[in-house]
């Protein structure tokens, strides 16, 4: 694996009066349940080390972000960490880093030029191509083991322009295509709703109206996977008679598991990935190598587990 390392002439520079300087920390959206997880883990592991970190909300917006990260590097940061409003706009944010000589590390969401990124940034997040498949294929076992040999579904998508909800999405595809799901299964229909729980609960009321028979929900998140159960809920549907899926396995996710309403998440440790990306960027600040990818493993979890998980995300 590609090992980071900054120029030793650059290296020479952080001292400990440089590192004062602090870390900027870009976030996409301070009002995500996983991401505040997230963000608290990069706190955490700042205020363990003493170290300074600043922590900002893009509040989704590109421009926004790009200009916090020209701002960091404008106030002399020792490094700078980004979890993307756009992972398909973060070459801008590269460039400008690099420019300045900055280290930056992406945590969570996968940069679109990640295999280009140059010696001083990294990627720290989990592999997304192992997320909701694991989920997806747990699903497929379930209806299999209620009897079923073929079953219609809905899917729920994050933001198009994040790699993840793409990926998570295509993973749905990819099991089926390779003969690794136990039932045929039927998209009624996918859709956005942007990771947010209220725009999923608004998407799947419109998707019961038509009152077509479905056995399940594919969502990108948990918080997508809520909506759509609140929206179930309300609609009378009988939540044994439908299986759930998730990503994330949030508190609220595990609360509803308890509750016997969402059947499957599969838990993205947000607090490793957080310090991960937080030790990536003091050591990139110091001169140190750090693999360039650095993947935090995906874990599925069920009724049968979900004790284990309590206390996590």
């Amino acid at each position: 694996m590609k090992k980071t390392l900054i120029a030793a002439g650059f290296a020479s520079l952080m001292t400990t009066t440089a590192m004062a300087d602090g870390i900027g920390v870009s976030m996409a959206l301070f009002d995500d349940n996983f991401l505040t997880v997230l963000r608290n883990g990069i706190q955490a592991q700042a205020d363990a080390q003493g170290l300074s970190v600043q922590i900002e909300d893009a509040q989704n917006d590109v421009a926004k972000q790009l200009d916090q990260i020209n701002n960091f590097i404008a106030s002399g940061v020792s490094a700078i960490i980004v979890n993307p409003v756009d992972t398909s706009a973060t070459q801008a944010m590269t460039d400008a880093a690099a420019a300045a000589g900055v280290p930056l590390v992406y945590v969570n969401r996968q940069p679109i030029n990640v295999d280009s990124l140059p010696d001083n940034q990294a990627f720290v997040a989990s592999n997304e191509s192992e997320s909701s498949s694991q989920g997806f294929t747990e699903q497929c076992n379930q209806w299999a083991a209620a009897g079923k040999t073929e079953v219609s579904v809905y899917v729920l998508q994050g933001e198009l322009s994040n790699q993840a909800a793409v990926q998570r999405t295509q993973n749905y595809y990819d099991v089926i295509e390779a003969g690794k799901c136990a039932v045929k299964v039927n998209i009624i229909d996918q859709q956005t709703a942007n990771w947010s729980r209220d725009q999923a609960t608004s998407l799947m009321t419109n998707w019961l109206s038509a009152g077509t028979p479905f056995d399940g929900v594919l969502a990108n998140n948990d918080e997508m996977a809520l909506g759509a159960i609140q929206a179930m809920k309300a609609a009378g549907i009988d939540m044994n008679a439908v299986i759930v899926s998730g990503v994330d396995a949030t508190q609220d996710a595990l609360a509803s598991m308890q509750a016997g309403e969402l059947d499957i998440t599969v838990f993205q440790n947000a607090a490793a990935q957080g310090g991960g990306a937080l030790d990536a960027a003091v050591k990139l600040a110091a001169g140190e190598a750090v693999d360039q990818k650095v993947y935090v493993p995906f874990e599925l979890v069920t009724p049968a587990n979900m004790a284990d998980y309590l206390a996590k995300n």
